[in-house]
């Protein structure tokens, strides 16, 4: 019985109602009922890094300049453990709407342009 290597798929590309700068709130997952800024979309991955959500530990190691003395990390260490967003899966997250609801989104087309519609309310979200 040999084993053969399977082909993954490709990746779809499917455009997400949730983007940058967005308020979320994370309906499922350890920090369940938490809001947040979103600060990035991965839409290959379908997931968010939530502004404070979801953090993880990072080992960062002292990078040498071409000066020669040591790079201060982002925060303004010598390397060490750093604690960075980590990505949360899109369905496990919900939009708030301006009244601070949790709504899913709707599109709708204006003219040719898709524009954002919360469905609990019918406000328009762009």
């Amino acid at each position: 019985m040999s084993r053969r290597a399977r082909a993954t798929p490709p990746a779809k590309r499917r455009t997400l109602k949730i983007r940058s700068n967005d308020e979320v709130k994370v309906m499922a997952g350890k920090d369940r009922g938490k809001t947040g800024r979103v600060l990035r979309v991965d839409p290959a991955k379908e997931r968010v890094y939530v502004e404070g959500l979801n953090m993880v530990k990072r080992h960062i190691r002292p990078q040498a300049t071409p000066q020669g003395s040591t790079y201060r990390g982002p925060e303004g260490q010598l390397g060490g453990v750093i604690e960075v967003e980590g990505p949360i899966h899109i369905s496990n997250v919900m939009l708030l709407d301006a009244k601070g609801h949790p709504t899913r989104v709707g599109i709708e087309r204006d003219n040719g342009t898709r524009v954002r519609i919360a469905k609990r309310s019918g406000a328009r979200l762009d």
